[in-house]
Parts: structure tokens; C-alpha cells; sequence
């Protein structure tokens, strides 16, 4: 029987027992009373998953492999894992089973896509309460003018059992083998031609917001909408701006401005009209967090006045018996998290949509110390750094990482990208020349020397070169071009002094910086062949790739 009537079925034989879009105070009380969360002292839910569930599992990250849209995808990325549709029909079938012998069951019908043109109706059943508040905090409620959606007769079917587990013996020669010899009892696995997606085992709730991403960056560029992993917000003056990095770039803090107004801080498309969030709120990471490094952060999960009306999310946080966080315990897990609606925070554009961005930045933080500051990247330049999505791993945070390692993700967001990466980093080419789109590299990392030797950059020089980016200041400066890593450097920024502009002037070898930059040029060029060599990429993109 197909997938989509089984289920529709299962809706209809357990209509009466499903709690259907119950009211948020509901969900938060529920979630409560059935121990699946308890009230912090701020009033934010505090809930903790097993050790196994503290993050997403991409080893568990599973894509139905069909004959009609395997061309699409592109299986050499580690992060595409192809899995059958027979296997798939079985996960269907446990996930249901799972369903109909649970206590509780809900039922959210919301949507992803603030630009209703092409918000993508999504139905999630889930086992509990407060996975149902998730989707409240994450996903749009469904407007009254769905019909006018591309999606509006092609909603996404999401099943949620996330503590019960496979049985191993059945998968043992379906899905991953785990080094003691037994099969994984988890799957996150998506359907994107039948839109339909099944998680079990997993209690990590970022997996439902990261499985919708990569459905919606799936479906998006065949109506030519380009999906961006990217923080965006506004001026005064209607001019948008992205903010494309990963993981210790600086993507939360630089998007933050009190002068901008927040769109969304992860997940939004790029259309013929212009902007769009995908998303209804927003999922911090909250470790180390306090009330004068991310005030907008803290005082959505932490800020008790009748402003916040509560349902925050706080996972794998340490908790003390009166209540309290501890946001700088990591025992339970460095990943700590804040589900929380936008609506929480004070300076946003409650539409969650603008016009066409007149400046993207990309961030990076090179702890080699060799990348300038900022600079300004051609069309065919930002393709090449879109398509290599670069930052560093420092020494410490991984065991056996003992020195600063270049790092590559592409479009600053490989796991949640499956399409063919011609089609991304063509879309954003084209778009850039056709809105005349500014786009800038800023390195946040280190000046003066590697990590260990040197220092961050001054946050406050950073932030008075992305004021001068946004704010259009350096479109008529003069520039010089570094001939290794094909970028363009300003010779002067407002506020900023002219010398730190070139790395190599913070340098006191300047033969150790020479080294140093070939060393990430070439790692540069190993990691482009490695991924993109038998790719059809546009030769004029190549050539920019340093170390070529």
C-alpha cells in the first residue's frame, strides 16, 4: 500500500484519540504533567534526552533512493546516505506501530515559509507533548491563503516516535553497522518524493527543524528559489542583508544589530520577490550564554515579565534542584539548546520577509591567522567560497586535534544541502548579478599569528567593517588583489586601522605567514579536488579557488 494512504489511514482509524493542534498553554501543561519537561525557575521548560539524542545523528540521516530523482542528489557527499525504498516502507510501518500503542498522541498542522507562495504545509504526529510545542515555536502557523502555495495539495507527513527504538535484528542488513557489531536501533530518514519523513529514536528536536530544512532545500530550487543556511535582517531603509557561517564565526552576535531588524537567524529562501524565513522561531545554542554576551538570547529563554509568555525550550542545559541554569556546565553536552518563537525577541520584522539582499557576508574564522579581515568577493569568487564553505577546528575542541585545522562545509551547510552543488552555487551566481548583490568574506579569527600565537580580531573592529559593508561604504574604496587566495581587500575602513587590513603587517615573521598561507591555500585546493573534481563546475569558478 503506499506510504501516504497508510498514513492518511492511521489519521482517520485513530481520529478520535489524537489531541489535533492543541491550544500552547495546553501543550506547555501537558508536557509538564506527563514528565516530559519540568519548569525552570525563569518558567522555560528544561528537558533532557538520552546521551545518544544530544544532536542530530547524520550517521542515522537517511535519504529514500529512487530511480526518478537519484539524479538530483548527490550521493558522493558523506552526508547523503541512501537507503531503499523497501527499508523505508518498513520504518513506516514501525513508526505507525509505534503510534498506535503509545499513551499519547498529537497532532500539529503548521507550515514552513513565511512567503506563502511557496510555504510548504507540514503535518507531524508525534508520541509527545512537547515535541508538538517544538513545531509551535519552530514552524508557521498555516495562513488563511494556503491555496496560493505551490505546496498547498503537497503537504509533508512528519511521524515522531523519539524514544522508542528499532529492533536491530530486522535492520541487521538494512541501516549502519555500529562498532560493537550491532545494527543502529535509530533512524531519521525522509521520503522527498513522496514527502513524507520518520524519526525514531531520536530525541534531539533540532532533527524535526533539520530534516524540514533539508526537505525545503530539496524542493526549492526546482521553482527557483534558492535555499540559504544564513541569518538575515534589515535597515532602516528596507535594504536586506545575509549572514552565511558556521558553527564559532560569529553568525548570532553579528546578525544582532540594534540598527537591523531580524528576519530569521538560520534558515531562509531566496525568490524572484526576495527573502523569506522559513521558520517561526529560532534554536540557540545556549552554552556559555549570559545576559551581556547575547541579551536578545538570554532574555527570550530567561526574561521573566509578561513580555515572554513562556513555552521556551531549554535542552541538555544543566539544571540545579531550585531551578536554575548553569549555561556553562557541559557534562551533559556542549550542544545545549533554546527552542524559542520570534516573537520573543524585540527588534524583528514580524513578516519575516524583505526585498532582494543588497549585500551577503560570508564568515569565516581562519585560525591559521592568513585570511585579511574583510574583502570583497567577485560573482564568480563568492561561488567559489559559497561552494567551499570554509572555517577552522581549533586545537582542543576534538580529541587528536592538537593544532588549527581548515575545515569545509559547503554553502555553509553540507548535511542539510543534498542537491547537486552546481545547482546552489549557479542559483546564487545568478542572483547576485541580477539584484547587483555585494558580497564580502569577513574573517573573525585571528590577526597577528596563528591560534596560540596571536589574537582574535577585536570584535568592535569587526563590527565597523560589516557597518561600512552593509552600509554601502566601500563600494567606491580603492582595492588590492591577493594573488593567493583571489580575493579583493579594501586598503582602508572607517574606524578600522589601515594596518591590520593585510594580515601579513600583523605578522612578526613574515616568512612564517608565507608558509602558513600556502599551507591553507593548498589545503584550499586539495579540498575543492577532493569534492568538486569530477563535478561540473564553471571553469571561471574553479579558477578562484586558492592554491589553484
Amino acid at each position: 500500500m503506499d506510504n501516504r494512504k497508510k498514513i492518511k489511514d492511521f489519521l482517520e482509524t485513530y481520529k478520535k484519540d489524537i489531541v489535533k493542534n492543541p491550544k500552547r498553554s495546553k501543550m506547555i501543561k501537558t508536557a509538564v504533567k506527563n514528565k516530559e519537561a519540568i519548569i525552570s525557575e525563569s518558567g522555560a521548560l528544561a528537558t533532557w534526552t538520552p546521551k545518544e539524542s544530544t544532536g542530530r545523528s547524520p550517521k542515522d540521516t537517511i535519504f529514500v533512493k529512487r530511480r526518478s530523482s537519484a539524479k538530483n542528489i548527490d550521493w558522493s557527499s558523506p552526508n547523503n546516505l541512501p537507503v531503499s525504498e523497501k527499508t523505508f516502507n518498513m520504518l513506516v510501518d514501525d513508526a505507525l506501530e509505534f503510534l498506535s500503542q503509545a499513551k499519547h498522541l498529537y497532532q500539529t498542522d503548521r507550515v514552513i515559509g513565511a512567503d506563502i507562495s511557496y510555504a510548504l504545509p507540514v503535518k507531524t504526529v508525534t508520541t509527545h507533548a512537547l515535541a508538538a510545542l517544538f513545531t509551535d515555536n519552530m514552524f508557521r502557523p498555516v495562513p488563511k491563503k494556503i491555496g496560493k502555495s505551490i505546496f498547498a495539495d503537497k503537504d509533508f507527513l512528519l511521524l515522531h516516535v523519539p524514544y522508542e527504538k528499532l529492533d536491530s535484528e530486522k535492520y541487521k542488513r538494512l541501516l549502519r553497522k555500529l562498532p560493537n557489531g550491532k545494527t543502529t536501533d535509530m533512524a531519521v530518514a525522509t521520503d522527498f518524493d513522496n514527502r513524507i519523513g520518520v524519526i525514531i529514536g531520536s530525541a534531539y528536536m533540532g532533527s524535526m527543524k533539520k530534516m524540514l530544512f533539508t526537505v525545503m532545500n530539496y524542493l526549492l530550487p526546482f521553482h527557483n528559489v534558492l535555499p540559504l543556511h544564513c541569518s538575515a535582517n534589515e535597515g532602516e531603509k528596507g535594504d536586506s542583508a545575509l549572514l552565511l557561517g558556521l558553527s564559532g564565526t560569529g553568525k548570532t552576535t553579528l546578525s544582532a544589530d540594534p540598527k537591523r531588524r531580524l528576519l530569521g537567524d538560520d534558515e531562509h529562501g531566496w525568490s524572484d520577490k526576495g527573502i523569506a524565513n522559513f521558520e517561526n522561531g529560532c534554536y540557540a545554542k545556549m552554552i556559555d550564554i549570559t545576559a551581556e554576551s547575547e541579551p536578545e538570547i538570554y532574555n527570550a529563554v530567561m526574561h521573566k515579565d509578561k513580555y515572554t509568555k513562556h513555552g521556551s525550550i531549554v535542552e541538555n542545559a544543566m539544571v540545579y534542584p531550585n531551578g536554575k541554569f548553569d549555561f556553562f556546565d557541559t557534562r551533559l553536552t556542549p550542544n545545549s539548546r533554546s527552542s524559542y518563537p520570534l516573537k520573543y525577541l524585540k527588534n524583528i520584522k514580524k513578516s519575516s520577509k524583505s526585498g532582494h539582499p543588497s549585500t551577503i557576508l560570508f564568515l569565516t574564522a581562519d585560525a591559521y591567522g592568513v585570511l585579511p579581515p574583510i574583502s570583497k568577493l567577485n560573482p564568480h569568487q563568492a561561488m567559489l567560497w559559497f561552494l567551499m564553505g570554509y572555517t577552522s577546528k581549533l586545537a582542543g575542541t576534538e580529541t587528536g586535534v592538537t593544532e588549527p585545522q581548515s575545515t569545509f562545509s559547503r554553502f555553509f551547510g553540507q548535511p542539510f544541502m543534498p542537491l547537486n552543488p552546481d545547482i546552489y552555487a549557479g542559483m546564487l551566481g545568478k542572483k547576485m548579478q541580477e539584484h547587483q548583490t555585494d558580497v564580502y568574506l569577513i574573517n573573525t579569527g585571528w590577526t597577528g599569528g596563528p591560534y596560540g600565537v596571536g589574537k582574535r580580531m577585536k570584535l568592535s573592529y569587526t563590527r565597523k567593517m560589516v557597518d561600512a559593508a552593509l552600509e554601502g561604504l566601500l563600494k567606491d574604496v580603492e582595492y588590492e588583489y591577493d594573488k593567493l587566495f583571489h580575493v579583493n581587500i579594501p586598503k582602508e575602513v572607517p574606524g578600522v586601522p589601515s594596518e591590520i587590513l593585510f594580515p601579513k603587517n600583523t605578522w612578526k615573521d613574515p616568512k612564517a605567514y608565507d608558509r602558513t598561507a600556502k599551507k591553507l591555500a593548498k589545503a584550499f585546493a586539495e579540498a575543492f579536488d577532493k569534492n568538486y573534481g569530477d563535478k561540473n563546475i564553471d571553469p571561471l569558478v574553479v579558477k578562484e579557488c586558492p592554491g589553484k
